[in-house]
């Protein structure tokens, strides 16, 4: 009699193509996550690496507080980096200032600087941007979050409906319109090992 050995069945995830989810972006965002990803891989490892080789060298890892840290640090920059390959592989840019033809440049897409009345006669604009440009203190809202859905497709003189746990509101759209959208440059953060330029 033989014996069959049984296989684990692969998961899901393993089994199925990568499904590609597409990172809507403006040229201005996806500058910035370039300009990021290179100041981690040519500057910043490069700068924590030589930390660590320094920490390694004098001793005991162990209870080498610089050693510890820098490994650390170093396995925080690669996760981000990854992190950040992803998004810029998957980047769909959707330039806000391109002109749009007939009724695509007076309804609300990815890009559109939007106007609108709240139900107690408040005026409020918000520029529609990715996940990665999300910006609260600009009025950059991401396209997937409840007000920019709620926006979507809606043109001069509709209203619409924004939902929220525990409430609904009405939404008039007085203005869309599509200029460039200034996205904050990357700036290297404080505390960064590598030396200013």
């Amino acid at each position: 009699m033989s014996r069959m050995t049984r296989l684990p069945k692969p998961d899901a995830e393993e089994s199925a193509p990568a499904a590609r989810v597409k990172n809507y972006i403006t040229p201005a965002g996806l500058q910035r996550l370039h300009d990021e990803h290179r100041f981690l891989l040519t500057r910043e490892r490069p700068a924590v690496t030589k930390v660590v080789a320094w920490a390694a060298s004098n001793g005991d890892r162990s209870e080498n507080a610089d050693y510890q840290y820098g490994k650390r640090r170093l396995r925080q920059i690669d996760r981000r980096i990854r992190f950040l390959t992803k998004r810029i592989d998957a980047a769909e840019v959707v330039d806000p200032a391109a002109p749009r033809p007939g009724r695509a440049g007076t309804r609300v897409y990815f890009g559109a600087t939007v106007r609108y009345e709240t139900a107690a006669g408040d005026e409020r604009e918000v520029c529609i941007v990715g996940t990665d440009e999300v910006d609260l203190d600009r009025h950059h809202i991401s396209f997937v979050s409840p007000l920019a859905r709620a926006l979507m497709k809606a043109g001069p003189g509709d209203r619409v409906e924004l939902r929220a746990p525990g409430s609904t509101e009405e939404l008039l759209i007085l203005e869309v319109r599509y200029v460039p959208v200034p996205v904050e440059p990357f700036r290297v953060p404080p505390g960064a090992e590598a030396p200013a330029e």
